[in-house]
């Protein structure tokens, strides 16, 4: 079967997606596979690696390899795959199935699925859809209410308005939310890349600054004191859920650079919560997974409060971490579906979407 994984992209997550894919890489069955590695620079130059293996992906190498041979994955379907431009002559690779392992704007948010669609080439991971509206949290957050579970009460605050009235933006978000401290985040942004805590108006005011320089609309939401909880979704129509596992971030909360650099950040599997509360964690993981119209995999985030012990959904990832220290491949290696096997479900669950 020839598989492209495609890394790197556009987005501020371009060196975690280079980890993920080095990781998958080193997983994926050579014996099932012929691996196609594609690596899109920040400037968004495709480039067929033949050569680069596991580690130049990881350390960045491949960007200066000198075989890399410049690349295009059409939307024509007589194409099907990549086209590659080699000595002033072009070939086509007729492509079986591809593996974003994207993470950001460009990878998670529906477009390279929009392409892959067009291109009618099976992919991992959710299809258009599910993609943009779990990349963007103010649509999740429509989404999730009308399925009924209870999430951190929020204020989506605009560019627009906050340009015009940035002191009537912070008062009525400050007031609509009641108490500090509250969290600001952009809202099409992944790995809590613009993420601050606001404990008073200034810093609230400050936060929204820095998150209006990232997106044109931010969440406002209110601080949940609770267990930070993970819980991996593996699946199309009949999706099953991992056991939950939990974050204990040294730092204040779980920054960027705790989910990636670290070290001293620890993994709970299973969480440190009551086995009826791993259960509530599962089950509405599954019911958010439904409701955005997911497929493939996600990792659903939650938080369970120290006081009350109740469920609050965090958001969802449609393409989750796959580093060796990411959580969604150590939930279900926890369940006993090895990193290997893990993959081979994805693309099996990939071709099923794709021919029905």
């Amino acid at each position: 079967m020839k598989l492209a994984v495609l890394f790197g992209g556009i987005s501020s997550e371009h060196d975690i997606s280079c980890l993920s894919a080095a990781s998958i890489l080193r997983n994926l069955d050579k014996t099932k596979y012929e691996i196609y590695a594609v690596g899109i620079t920040q400037e968004g130059r495709w480039y067929y690696c033949p050569s680069c293996g596991a580690d130049s992906v990881e350390n960045g190498a491949w960007e200066r390899m000198t075989d890399k041979v410049p690349a295009l994955l059409p939307p024509d379907r007589s194409v099907h795959g990549l086209v590659l431009m080699r000595d002033g002559k072009t070939e086509t690779v007729r492509l079986d199935c591809v593996f974003p392992v994207l993470h950001g704007a460009g990878g998670e948010d529906g477009t390279i699925q929009g392409l892959l669609e067009l291109a009618g080439i099976p992919y991992v991971g959710c299809g258009v859809a599910a993609s943009a509206n779990s990349m963007d949290k103010s649509i999740t957050k429509v989404l999730v209410d009308a399925a009924g579970v209870r999430q951190a009460k929020y204020y989506l605050a605009l560019r627009y308005d906050f340009e015009r009235n940035a002191e009537g933006v912070i008062r009525t978000a400050a007031d609509h939310l009641g108490s500090f401290p509250v969290f600001v985040k952009p809202c099409s942004q992944g790995s809590s890349v613009g993420v601050a805590k606001a404990n008073d108006m200034l810093e609230l005011a400050a936060g929204l600054t820095e998150a209006f320089k990232l997106d044109d609309k931010v969440l406002v939401e209110e601080y949940i004191d609770g267990h930070e909880v993970e819980c991996a979704v593996l699946g199309n129509r009949s999706p099953i859920a991992s056991t939950v596992g939990e974050i204990a971030a040294t730092q204040e909360f779980y920054t960027f650079d705790a989910k990636y650099k670290d070290e001293s950040s620890k993994l709970y599997i299973p969480a440190q919560i009551t086995p009826q509360q791993i259960e509530t964690v599962r089950q509405n993981a599954l019911r958010v997974y439904a409701a955005l119209g997911c497929r493939g995999l996600s990792r659903v985030d939650f938080f369970v409060t120290h006081e009350g012990g109740e469920v609050v959904f965090n958001e969802l990832n449609s393409i989750p971490g796959f580093t060796s220290i990411s959580m969604y491949p150590k939930l279900f290696d926890h369940g006993g579906i090895h990193y290997p096997e893990l993959l081979d479900r994805l693309v099996a669950l990939a071709l099923e979407e794709h021919h029905g």
